[in-house]
């Protein structure tokens, strides 16, 4: 049996290639999963993706599922208690821009009626293709997500400079950075 070629990035680790394999660069238009990757790609800003992944189910158990509704009235209690987990990035300021951008996720909902509509609309609601030969040429961030960077930033929400926005843009299948040799690249 062949075996299949993937992005250079995930390979060596079995966790980093299930989650290319099955997720990263799949375009997502439900609100909840748009959510728990604007909060992991937010501590992941000055980290790597590996580290968050192996933590992401602590994640998902320290901030209620990525329950947006519940993040968003955490008071100073809660925010303490995180900050005393070790199973997550305890980033003071990152914890609490979680809070932040759980609010601002909710009246962004409200103005759309969704944050998908919202989100998806700088892309007219299609994945981007880009054509990678090799995932070391994708960019840290295009001038799309500097626009989107600082619209975010104008709704209130925090830890969204373009850089984390376009690795967003790149998990939730906004935009199409699969090597072109991939076997993904063409699946998503």
């Amino acid at each position: 049996m062949a075996t299949k070629y993937r992005c250079g990035w995930c390979e060596g680790d079995e966790l980093y290639q299930k989650y290319h394999d099955e997720e990263w660069g799949v375009p997502i238009y439900d609100d909840d999963t748009l959510f728990e990757f604007l909060i992991l790609e937010t501590f992941q800003a000055g980290l790597s993706w590996i580290t968050i992944l192996r933590k992401r189910e602590n994640f998902k158990k320290a901030f209620d599922n990525f329950n947006y509704n519940k993040i968003a009235n955490y008071n100073q209690d809660k925010i303490a208690s995180l900050l005393q987990d070790t199973g997550i990035v305890r980033n003071k300021l990152k914890i609490k821009a979680t809070v932040t951008n759980a609010q601002a996720f909710i009246k962004t909902q409200k103005e759309f009626g969704s944050f998908s509509k919202y989100i998806w609309r700088f892309v007219d609601g299609k994945p981007i293709k880009n054509t990678l030969k090799d995932y070391k040429n994708a960019p840290a961030n295009t001038p799309l997500s500097d626009s989107i960077s600082k619209d975010l930033k104008k709704r209130g929400f925090k830890f969204v400079g373009s850089t984390v926005v376009y690795a967003h843009m790149q998990a939730t299948g906004m935009v199409n950075d699969h090597e072109t040799n991939c076997f993904r690249y063409h699946e998503v």
